[in-house]
C-alpha cells in the first residue's frame, strides 16, 4: 500500500512537481504535466504521450531526446483533462505537427480528442495513434477496442526516434501505427494496487491465485489461476502472444518483460530466461529484449510481456538513441536548452465575466449554491461510488466526482460572486469540474454543464420549458461525448429518462421544482435498474458479467446530483 503522502487529493500535483525538480536535465514543469527542457536542433514534429498518473514511468519518465516532447498527466489512474492536453501539446509543438499517443480508455479518448478538435483550430497539424496491444481485453476481430498497456512503450519509442530522425507528420503516423498493428501484450497479477489514502486495494486476488489479463489502472482480471512457477508463467505469457502473431511480421521479434510495480527485477529475471528460450525455440530472432518497469501500476503485484514484430524501418527506430529519464539506449547529441514558452500555445485570454440581466444573475448565485450542495453529496458518497466502480472498473469513480464537484462549485461561487449569469456560471463550473477531475466522468460532465450553460445563456432568468430544453441539450452532448445508449450501463441510462420525465411533466404543467422532483425520481429507479444490465462500454466492459449484479456508478451519481439539485429547488423554486 501507498505510505508515503500528504493530502490524498494532492497526491499527483505533488508527484509531478518532485519529478520535474528532480528531472530538470530532461524535463520541466507545465501545466497539465512536463515537456521537454531541451531541443534539437532543427524543430521536428512533436510527439505528446499522456494518461493518468500512476504508471511511472510511463508517461513523464519517456520524455526527453529520442523519445516524447511532452506528457500530460492526470491523476493517478485518471486521463488528464482536455484543458491538460491542449496545453501541454501546443506548448510541444514546434510548428510541425503533434502527433497524440496514449492507450485506448475511454477518459482518455474523449479527452485526447477534444483537445486534438482544440489544437486544430489553433492551426496546428494534429494527429492521434491510440495503443491497442492487451490481447485479453477484447478478440482479435476487434482489436481496436482493445486497452493499451505495457506496449504503449514500442509505439511512443519508434514515434519519437521518427520524429528525431526528422519524419514528417504523416511519416510519424504512419510507423507508430504499424508498431501498434504489430504489437501484443499480456498482463498478470497476484494482488492488487492500493491508491494514496485507501485503507483497500482496488482489487485482491485469494492467496496462491494469479489473476490473468489485467488492466493497469486496477481493473480486475479477466481470468483466475493457480500461481504458476516462473517458466510456466513465461510459458502462459508467450503461447498466448504467439497465438495472434500479427499480419506480415517476420522471424525477427522485440520482447519486454514489465513489472507492473512491485515484483523485484530479479524475479523478472528469473522469468525472463524461459522467456527467451521459449521465443528462440521456436525459432524467432531475439532484438534488443527489455526488462524492467515501464508502464507500472503503482504497487500491483504482477508483470506483462510485450512483443513487438519489427520490420527493418521499424527495428532502427526501436534501436535508435534516445536519453529520458527512465530510459536511455546510445547518445544523443545536438540538444539545446529550451526555454520556456516556446510552443505555439495562444496567450491565456483573462477570465472576463460578461454581461448579464439581472434576473440571469441572481439565477446564478442560485446555481452556485446548488453546485455547493451537489459538492458535499458527492464527498459523502465518494467511497461508496468508488465501491461500485471496484467491482468491474478502476474504482476511482468515486474520487473523480468528488474532485470534480469541489472544483466546479469553487468556479462558480467565483463567478457568482462576480456578478456572472446562470449560463457563465454553468460553464465556468464545467471547465473546472472537466479539468480537475480528469477521466471519463470529467469530460461528461464537463459537456453536460457546458450545453446546460449554453441553452440557459445570461440573458434572462429560464422558466420551466426553458430549464427543460437546456436539459435536453445537456444530455445530447452527454451521448455525443461518450458515445452509449440506453442498455449499455452507463450516465446515459440515468439521464435519458429523468430527461424525459421533466419534458413529460413540463408539457402536463407541472412547477419547475414537482417536475424536477418526479425526473429525479426516475432517473434514480432508473440507476438501481442498471443493476441487472451488462456494462458495454468503457474500462468495465471488459469485465461486463461481473458487472451484473451491481448498479452502474455514473448513473448512481447522476442520480443523486439530480436529487440534490431538486432539494435546493424546492426551497428556491425560482429564479
Amino acid at each position: 500500500m501507498t505510505r508515503l503522502f500528504n493530502d490524498p487529493d494532492d497526491f499527483g500535483a505533488e508527484m509531478t512537481a518532485g519529478f520535474a525538480a528532480a528531472s530538470a536535465r530532461w524535463v520541466r514543469a507545465h501545466p497539465g504535466g512536463v515537456v521537454r527542457s531541451t531541443a534539437d536542433a532543427e524543430p521536428t514534429v512533436s510527439l505528446v504521450v499522456g494518461g493518468g498518473s500512476g504508471h511511472y514511468p510511463a508517461f513523464a519518465g519517456l520524455v526527453g531526446p529520442g523519445l516524447a516532447h511532452g506528457a500530460a498527466m492526470g491523476n493517478i489512474f485518471a486521463s488528464p483533462s482536455t484543458q491538460q492536453v491542449h496545453s501541454v501539446a501546443a506548448e510541444a509543438d514546434q510548428g510541425r505537427g503533434v502527433l497524440l499517443s496514449y492507450g485506448n480508455y475511454a477518459g482518455d479518448v474523449l479527452n485526447f480528442d477534444a483537445a486534438q478538435e482544440r489544437l486544430r483550430a489553433d492551426g496546428v497539424d494534429c494527429r492521434t495513434v491510440v495503443v491497442t496491444d492487451d490481447v485479453s481485453s477484447a478478440t482479435a476481430d476487434r482489436r481496436a477496442d482493445r486497452r493499451g498497456i505495457a506496449g504503449d512503450l514500442t509505439v511512443f519509442k519508434v514515434a519519437g526516434a521518427a520524429c528525431a530522425a526528422g519524419y514528417d507528420l504523416d511519416g510519424v503516423e504512419r510507423v507508430a501505427r504499424l508498431t501498434n498493428d504489430r504489437t501484443r501484450s499480456l498482463g498478470v497479477a497476484f494482488d492488487g494496487c492500493t491508491l494514496p489514502g485507501a485503507d483497500e486495494p482496488l482489487f485482491r486476488v485469494p492467496e496462491n491465485r494469479m489473476a490473468v489479463g489485467l488492466g493497469i489502472h486496477g481493473e480486475p482480471g479477466i481470468d483466475e489461476t493457480d500461481v504458476p512457477t516462473a517458466a510456466a508463467l513465461a510459458e502462459l505469457l508467450v503461447s498466448t502472444l504467439l497465438a495472434e502473431i500479427p499480419d506480415g511480421a517476420g522471424t525477427r521479434v522485440v520482447p519486454i518483460l514489465n513489472g507492473l510495480g512491485s515484483v523485484k527485477y530479479e524475479e523478472l529475471f528469473v522469468v525472463y530466461g524461459t522467456v527467451h528460450r521459449l521465443l528462440a525455440e521456436t525459432g524467432l530472432e531475439i532484438v534488443d529484449p527489455e526488462v524492467g518497469e515501464f508502464c507500472t501500476s503503482f504497487d500491483m503485484a504482477g508483470a506483462s510481456l510485450t512483443l513487438l514484430w519489427p520490420d527493418d524501418e521499424l527495428e532502427r527506430l526501436w534501436t535508435a538513441p534516445c536519453d529520458t529519464p527512465a530510459f536511455r539506449r546510445g547518445r544523443v547529441d545536438g540538444q539545446r536548452t529550451r526555454s520556456a514558452a516556446t510552443g505555439t500555445a495562444p496567450a491565456t485570454a483573462a477570465a472576463v465575466i460578461g454581461d448579464a440581466t439581472p434576473r440571469s444573475r441572481a439565477c446564478g448565485a442560485r446555481i452556485a449554491a446548488a453546485l455547493a450542495d451537489v459538492a458535499g453529496e458527492l464527498d459523502a458518497h465518494a467511497e461508496e461510488f468508488g465501491r461500485l466502480d471496484r467491482v468491474a472498473g478502476d474504482g476511482d469513480h468515486g474520487i473523480g466526482m468528488q474532485r470534480g464537484g469541489r472544483a466546479a462549485r469553487d468556479a462558480a461561487a467565483d463567478a457568482a460572486g462576480r456578478g456572472a449569469g446562470a449560463g457563465t456560471v454553468l460553464r465556468r463550473a464545467a471547465d473546472a469540474w472537466g479539468d480537475r477531475a480528469g477521466g471519463t466522468s470529467g469530460a461528461i460532465w464537463a459537456a453536460a454543464l457546458d450545453a446546460l450553460g449554453g441553452a440557459l445563456g445570461d440573458d434572462t432568468a429560464p422558466d420551466t420549458r426553458a430549464v427543460a430544453d437546456a436539459v435536453r441539450a445537456a444530455e445530447q452532448a452527454v451521448t455525443k461525448a461518450g458515445g452509449a445508449t440506453v442498455g449499455d450501463k452507463t450516465m446515459v441510462d440515468a439521464i435519458v429518462p429523468f430527461v424525459r420525465t421533466l419534458d413529460e411533466r413540463t408539457v402536463a404543467g407541472d412547477t419547475l421544482a414537482d417536475a424536477w422532483d418526479t425526473a429525479a425520481r426516475a432517473a434514480t429507479d432508473a440507476a438501481e435498474g442498471t443493476r441487472e444490465l451488462r456494462a458495454g462500454l468503457g474500462r468495465a466492459r471488459s469485465h461486463g458479467d461481473r458487472s451484473i449484479g451491481t448498479p452502474d456508478p455514473g448513473a448512481v451519481s447522476f442520480a443523486l446530483v439530480v436529487r440534490t439539485v431538486g432539494q435546493r429547488l424546492r426551497e428556491e423554486p425560482t429564479c
